[in-house]
């Protein structure tokens, strides 16, 4: 079991978490499998090449991508955010959240958004609502405990 995570890391994991482009390309990934290499800006039409590039950078921060074998394939950090993701929208979609007509990207951000709150404002929802609520807010603690800390032992080192 990872330790509670502070408000603030939470937030700025939420907020990384949230890119359109990233949850583009992450969702794609995990939908149709891998994006042969140069068919990133084919894929994910709508996006400029520059928010492409910008979203596949982010994912390689964060270790979500696969560069063992050509193109771009998900790391397991990769198929939890996925799953995540998933968990969100369909969480959303099936109380209309924020809007009935919202798309998959917007409803994981709002959702990502509502996550990040402080805990002493919750969200007024119904009993069912704020359950399947917050079995998303578990995947996310889990997510960011687990790969989060994972990426900060590369990026800084294991601690003495």
């Amino acid at each position: 079991m990872n330790a509670a995570l502070s408000q603030p890391r939470l937030q700025h994991a939420c907020q990384s978490l949230s890119s359109a482009g990233l949850i583009r390309l992450v969702s794609e990934i995990d939908d149709h499998g891998p994006i042969p290499p140069r068919a990133l800006a084919r894929t994910l039409t709508g996006l400029s090449t520059t928010q492409a590039k910008q979203a596949k950078q982010q994912a390689d921060t964060l270790a979500l991508l696969d560069r063992s074998r050509p193109g771009l394939a998900l790391t397991e950090a990769g198929t939890d955010l996925a799953n995540l993701y998933d968990a969100a929208a369909r969480w959303a979609r099936h109380h209309n959240y924020p809007d009935h007509t919202s798309t998959f990207t917007d409803r994981i951000r709002h959702v990502l958004t509502l996550l990040s709150e402080p805990a002493e404002n919750p969200p007024q929802l119904k009993d069912q609502e704020a359950v399947g609520l917050h079995e998303v807010d578990l995947l996310l603690h889990e997510w960011v405990g687990t790969h989060q800390q994972q990426q900060d032992q590369r990026t800084y080192g294991t601690a003495a």
